[in-house]
């Protein structure tokens, strides 16, 4: 019950798995933590106040335990999954809400470190997407967030969703002979039909010799033009 059970939320039949998952910092339970002690002080009152009023302390104590208890579990269960096809986040005690958005829909993430979280190493992550997915928007207290800034960039590079590859998808692929031959105009397969014509047509025999012209023999009466 208080196990997200990341597994059962993956899309197995088509080939989905798990990149990383991120669990909260421990810096996101220190106010829950103080909490908890301060409930547990006040409950030691007990022994300090008169019999008749016990129970107050008591009561008052165990409420904030119980609210404390309460924040911690919650944190606990709150978990941000990447995988090779889109990151989600689970989240809740009794009532589970799942977020999920596809990588293609990451149009930019920021990543904000506060100055204590870069002394503990911890950040909160912004994601810019097309969609504005509700409990997407803002990932609080992640550790180590620049590795796993650099994880989702990675998942998307190689997923083909940016770069210079994926704005020219054929740019790199080599076409075959048939290939070739079919992307050829038709103007150029008119033009080798017919240079194929032309090579199976026989020659033609040679033209015999035109006698000498010798101007002797040219005959010099006046032409009879009809009228």
């Amino acid at each position: 019950m208080f196990d997200p059970r990341i597994t059962r939320h993956l899309i197995s039949d088509h080939g989905e798995v798990v990149i990383d998952e991120v669990r909260k910092h421990w810096a996101a339970v220190v106010g829950a933590i103080f909490e908890l002690f301060g409930g547990l002080i006040v409950m030691l009152l007990a022994f300090f106040v008169p019999v008749q009023a016990w129970w107050l302390p008591v009561v008052l104590g165990g409420a904030v335990v119980i609210h404390a208890s309460w924040r911690i579990l919650e944190r606990r269960m709150d978990r941000f999954v990447i995988t090779n096809m889109r990151v989600f986040r689970v989240n809740g005690i009794l009532a589970q809400n799942i977020a999920t958005m596809p990588l293609s829909r990451i149009l930019d993430i920021s990543v904000h470190k506060p100055v204590i979280g870069r002394i503990f190493c911890y950040g909160h992550f912004i994601f810019e997407s097309a969609a504005q997915e509700q409990g997407l928007r803002e990932i609080r207290f992640v550790g180590d967030p620049d590795e796993r800034g650099l994880t989702i960039q990675r998942v998307i590079q190689q997923s083909g969703l940016r770069g210079f590859s994926s704005q020219q998808p054929f740019a790199s692929t080599k076409q075959t002979p048939d290939a070739a031959t079919s992307s050829r105009t038709s103007d150029e397969r008119r033009d080798e039909a017919w240079s194929e014509a032309r090579r199976s047509i026989p020659p033609r025999p040679p033209r015999p010799p035109l006698p000498p012209f010798d101007p002797d023999r040219t005959s010099t009466a006046p032409f009879d033009l009809p009228r």
